[in-house]
């Protein structure tokens, strides 16, 4: 995939469950866009979200997805139940291989970085070095730049639970395996951090 997208659906309170059939309705309509890789609810962290990874191959198809959710309606056919919604455009870092759909959860992080505004390049640099040994621990569902808003960075980590996350970053850190040395440096304190659980639906387990 030569595109990505996060949708964040913010649902009313306990809203995620009752929208999920929506969602997927909206996401298998003959006239979407895209590739369907990931779907999530968020278990710790910003709660009440559902987020949407998907692929693209080409930017039109994801212009064209965008418009279609833009001018819809009742988007996600959850209308009633949405709070908020916003769309991020993402391009994979180079050395990524494409997003597979299995069962490699069922907690996913959800993790975002602020870069500098000078810091993107650097950055991808620094994790470029870094992630080969790193997903020797556990793997790296993928790592992706903002197209859109202010230098982002965003990184999807399965896992098999919240101990496991927690015991396998403890140890790479440890090791001085992570983080990317130098890395850091690059970064602003605007940092988020998600724990998410997948849908039904998702490809992602």
């Amino acid at each position: 995939m030569k595109y990505y997208d996060i949708a964040t659906l913010k649902t009313v309170i306990f809203g995620a469950g009752k929208a999920a059939a929506g969602i997927q309705a909206f996401l298998e309509a003959p006239e979407a866009k895209g590739k369907l890789l990931g779907a999530w609810f968020a278990d710790v962290g910003h709660l009440n979200e559902v987020y949407i990874l998907r692929g693209y191959e080409t930017e039109q198809d994801l212009i064209e997805e965008r418009k279609r959710i833009r001018l819809s309606n009742d988007p996600f056919n959850c209308g009633d139940l949405l709070v908020d919604l916003h769309m991020d455009s993402y391009i994979p870092l180079d050395f990524m291989p494409p997003v597979e759909p299995g069962e490699f959860g069922p907690v996913y992080e959800i993790r975002t970085y602020h870069t500098k505004l000078n810091g993107l390049a650097p950055t991808i640099e620094k994790w470029r070095e870094a992630v080969p040994p790193r997903t020797e621990y556990s793997a790296l569902t993928i790592a992706m730049y903002s197209l859109d808003g202010g230098p982002r960075f965003t990184q999807i980590w399965p896992y098999k639970s919240a101990n496991e996350r927690a015991e396998i970053r403890a140890k790479t850190v440890a090791e001085g395996v992570w983080p990317p040395k130098g890395g850091p440096d690059w970064l602003t304190p605007d940092m988020t951090s998600t724990l998410a659980m997948p849908m039904a639906f998702s490809p992602l387990k």
